[in-house]
């Protein structure tokens, strides 16, 4: 299956990830290599030390995604976004 395929659903098994997935398990969108050293995920370290700004380091994010998609990655910045916009909408359900 391409992630190009992927329904909203497995996006949000994606979003919701935890950190014990096997090191060679890595998507460049979803969990880069790169944000998974030190065997926590980049992106559950900055939730666990901003604690109720995570909600705004998420909103951010999708402005920024959204915002340079045309001038950089093109669809990866888009599908990047909706990772962020999932992440936020469970924060937000969440509070």
């Amino acid at each position: 299956m391409s992630i190009d395929d992927a329904t909203p659903e497995e996006w949000n098994r994606a979003s919701n990830r935890k950190s014990s997935y096997p090191e060679d398990n890595h998507h460049p969108i979803t969990k880069p290599q790169h944000y998974n050293k030190g065997g926590i995920e980049a992106i559950d370290y900055i939730k666990q030390q901003l604690g109720t700004g995570f909600g705004d380091y998420c909103a951010g994010n999708v402005m920024k995604y959204v915002h340079r998609f045309k001038y950089k990655n093109g669809l990866e910045d888009l599908k990047k976004a909706r990772v962020y916009l999932d992440w936020l909408i469970e924060d937000v359900k969440g509070d």
